[in-house]
């Protein structure tokens, strides 16, 4: 059997697009911008500015193998503690990026939706991004969900306070609140949770990212930064996450129908 990782970039995805157990959610930790503008001798925005390319090649990258859900973290809630010039650069960059993309990713089906606290964001930012919102919303094909100003404690804080005003309302009482109740107030609502969570750059960690949709989520993390992050990378990726066995708790006979779930 050809070894999938020597075969060339569209042998790749045409092997990927004849699976049905591909992930149907997956999010991405874009990782390493700075470092990797830092190690060439450039300003840390040079590599935000790569960077956008390698969100182009994944997004183009899902939509041809099949993916329905891509969650990229674009900016958190801790970014802003950044200096003031990068931060207002990345703001100017979004709205550049997003108004130069919107054509083509209409074209290639792609609906836009945003997580996070965007009413934080410049003005500019938010009319940019209502606009592309706007103007894909009817779009059928992968759903790109923007993490911008996004925190993952601060969204379960914002999910607790809402079941809370229910419960104080009378509309439900303590012991109807469940996993599904949780989710519904999250800004992932009506999405499977993420299968695969990318990280690029080589750090081990979430960084506050999805906190209750990753709990069963599958972990990937590449040394490659995300500017030289591309297609192949993703592809790579995919496949990884193909050869491992999820089991959600259970031992691999129960998985593989040879054992009998114990009944408590």
């Amino acid at each position: 059997m050809t070894d999938f990782y020597s075969l060339r970039l569209e042998e790749k995805i045409e092997t990927l697009k004849e699976r049905e157990d591909l992930p149907k959610h997956i999010g991405i930790i874009m990782d390493g911008n700075g470092r990797w503008a830092k190690a060439k001798g450039l300003p840390r925005v040079a590599g935000h500015n790569v960077g956008v390319h390698s969100v182009e090649e994944v997004v183009e990258g899902c939509a041809e193998i099949g993916i329905n859900n891509l969650t990229i973290y674009t900016f958190s809630e801790e970014n802003w503690k950044r200096p003031s010039r990068e931060v207002a650069a990345l703001m100017q960059l979004l709205v550049t990026t997003i108004n130069r993309k919107l054509k083509k990713l209409v074209k290639q089906n792609v609906q836009i939706r945003t997580i996070g606290h965007l009413n934080k964001l410049p003005s500019s930012a938010q009319r940019t991004m209502m606009s592309a919102i706007q103007k894909t919303k009817r779009n059928t094909g992968l759903i790109l969900n923007v993490a911008l100003s996004y925190g993952g404690r601060q969204e379960l804080i914002d999910a607790f306070r809402k079941l809370a005003q229910l419960v104080s309302s009378g509309e439900i009482s303590p012991e109807e609140i469940n996993d599904q109740l949780i989710s519904n107030e999250l800004d992932t609502k009506g999405q499977p949770d993420p299968d695969l969570i990318i990280r690029t750059g080589g750090e081990n960690r979430i960084s506050n990212f999805l906190l209750w949709q990753i709990a069963y989520s599958e972990i990937y993390v590449t040394d490659t930064p995300w500017p030289e992050f591309r297609k192949s990378q993703l592809a790579d990726a995919l496949w990884s996450f193909l050869q491992r066995e999820r089991r959600y708790g259970m031992i691999t006979e129960q998985i593989k129908g040879k054992a009998t779930v114990p009944q408590f």
